[in-house]
């Protein structure tokens, strides 16, 4: 009598193809790290949108890795925010080999403007310039707002007379 064994339970997203090294696939996977600033802490709040190939896939905050078939995938990459609904797209496409992983990073803008940035580790966070430069003269302008108003305090009313 022969005996029929069941295939090891492999889990898997609904939404791709699992991995089953047995149909061709060859373990391949796609990694990414989800990151964003201290300084932009309120996108923390908001978990980002991770797509493969059109599917999306379950994601937050830190390092995601999908099992996928080896080829060509389109990554693409979002946090949903209050205006604009959509911070930060970034798209790439990747050649995953058999049996390897492919490491991308998602760095979520300073400004909610802009694109977002993914590709190889390690990426840069886009609007770093402009954030310093929209800080520097924000506290400028703070600095000569307290600066007037403290040599205003000294001076008599208009109209008042000095005694």
């Amino acid at each position: 009598m022969l005996a029929v064994q069941a295939p090891p339970f492999l889990p898997f997203s609904p939404s791709l193809p699992p991995d089953d090294p047995v149909h061709g696939n060859g373990g391949a996977s796609i990694a990414v790290t989800l990151r964003y600033a201290p300084i932009a802490f309120l996108l923390g709040m908001f978990p980002p949108v991770l797509e493969i190939d059109g599917h999306r896939v379950p994601a937050s905050w830190g390092r995601v890795v999908q099992p996928v078939a080896f080829g060509s995938h389109r990554v693409h990459v979002h946090v949903p925010y209050l205006v604009p609904s959509r911070v930060g797209v970034a798209e790439a496409t990747v050649a995953v080999p058999p049996g390897r992983t492919v490491e991308l990073e998602y760095r979520a803008p300073l400004l909610s403007f802009l694109r977002g940035a993914l590709g190889p580790p390690p990426q840069q966070y886009p609007g770093a310039t402009g954030a310093l430069i929209l800080l520097i003269v924000t506290m400028v302008l703070g600095f000569c707002a307290c600066a007037g108003l403290a040599l205003s305090a000294g001076e008599p009313a208009q109209g008042g007379l000095y005694v």
